[in-house]
């Protein structure tokens, strides 16, 4: 029986290092934002098997505009391999960063849950399960959620007025969870 632990990252917590391929043939560090943002959303997904991770992924994409304004820069990541990428791209209307390749070890880095296939149709790998992560300017998770299936994640728009409202200095809101 696998363990009933997991490792989870907390809120305040340094993102760890990692880096991963990106379609086109770079490699990109999680949690450094680029384009000018000073923070980064960092979204896990299942993979090209998921209907709801493609949804979700297409979602997020008309939301990227409006994460831009408050200085909020996307990457979503999977362990699927890049020819799973490539098929999954026919019904992906995103332009932003998708990481190809995430390993167990990676997985287990973030915390996520990781699900087996329940057959080889599904996939071919242990998968992580949903997990999002906001990476303020100082590297620091300033927002964190993590699922063990697709069926619980953040609601896009929530989160966009949430973040918008939480980078308004006015409003002086602090990373929450860190009690101990």
């Amino acid at each position: 029986m696998a363990s009933a632990y997991t490792q989870k990252l907390h809120p305040g917590s340094t993102f760890p290092t990692i880096s991963v391929s990106v379609r086109g043939g770079e490699t990109k560090a999680l949690g450094q934002p680029e384009n000018g943002h000073d923070w980064q959303l960092v979204v896990v997904y299942r993979g090209r098997h998921c209907p709801l991770c493609t949804k979700y992924l297409n979602q997020l994409q008309t939301f990227k505009e409006d994460l831009a304004k408050t200085g909020v820069d996307i990457i979503a990541v999977s362990g699927d391999s890049e020819a799973q990428l490539r098929e999954h791209m026919s019904r992906l209307d995103v332009d932003f960063p998708l990481g190809f390749g995430l390993t167990i070890e990676q997985m287990k880095t973030l915390g996520t849950f990781i699900s087996d296939p329940r057959s080889e149709q599904e996939t071919d790998h242990p998968f992580a399960e949903p997990a999002l992560y906001v990476v303020n300017e100082q590297g620091t998770i300033q927002v964190i959620d993590i699922s063990n299936n697709p069926f619980v994640r953040p609601e896009l728009q929530a989160l966009v007025n949430g973040l918008t409202w939480i980078r308004n200095p006015d409003n002086n809101y602090p990373i929450r969870g860190m009690h101990e």
